[in-house]
This record gives C-alpha cells, structure tokens and sequence, in this order.
C-alpha cells in the first residue's frame, strides 16, 4: 500500500486542522490498521492515534496528549484515514505520519502504538500552531 499524507500547514493556537492519510494499492482500506505519529523538533516521533478495524466498525485509540481534541476516522470507500485535530497547541507543532499495518497483525492498542510494528509509511505533512 502506498500512503500520501496531506493538510498540515500553519495555524494558531485554538484553531482547527483535519490531515488526510490517502491509502492505494491492491487491497481496500479494511485489510490495514492506520495509525498516526507525529515527530515534533528536536523530538523522537511518538504515537497520536490509531484507527483499528473491527468488522463492523473501528476501535480508535488515542496518546494521552491529544485525547479529547484530536479524532481519527476512516472513509472506506476512498480509502482514506483523517486527522481532526481541534482545540490546536503551540506543543502540537510536528511532522505528522500516517502508518498503515496489515490488521490481522494489529489486534492491540500496543501494537497499534509502536511505530516499528508498522511496514507502510507516508511521507509526512508538517503541521505548526503558532502563538
């Protein structure tokens, strides 16, 4: 699968931003678990959410940072995972990556957390909340 990472750019404090994670490839979006990292300066990259689908739906979980203010979802019929991200902080500042792993291997918010589980990576979106 290749992944393609878009809608970062440069917004205030409190303001709004949704990124866009566009999966292709031969399999639809339900075969994979899509996650969220983000490496801010001078930062080792950390996890932000993962989106996890269950069959009927997804099971998304959230680093503690960003829960509450941050959303994930999946459209399946373009493929495609999102970010929304509200109530945006200076410390929010970051290169964000969507990762994407087989979902029968990524059955855990631990797995679905560790970046070195995840096989597919966009190419990152950078995203700066100014004060």
């Amino acid at each position: 699968v290749q992944l393609q990472a878009s809608g970062g750019g440069l917004v205030q404090v409190g303001d709004s931003l949704r990124l866009t994670c566009t999966a292709s490839g031969r399999r639809d979006s339900t075969y994979y678990a899509f996650s969220w990292f983000r490496r801010a300066p001078g930062k080792e990259r950390e996890f932000v959410a993962a989106d996890l689908w269950s069959g009927g739906g997804s099971d998304t979980y959230y680093s503690d940072s960003v829960k509450g203010r941050f959303t994930i979802s999946r459209n399946i019929p373009s493929n495609t995972v999102y970010l929304q991200m509200n109530s945006l902080r200076s410390e929010d500042t970051a290169k964000y990556y969507c990762a994407a792993a087989p979902q029968f291997l990524t059955q855990t918010r631990r797995l679905a957390a560790d970046q070195g589980h995840f096989t597919y990576w966009g190419q990152g979106t950078l995203v700066t909340v100014s004060s």
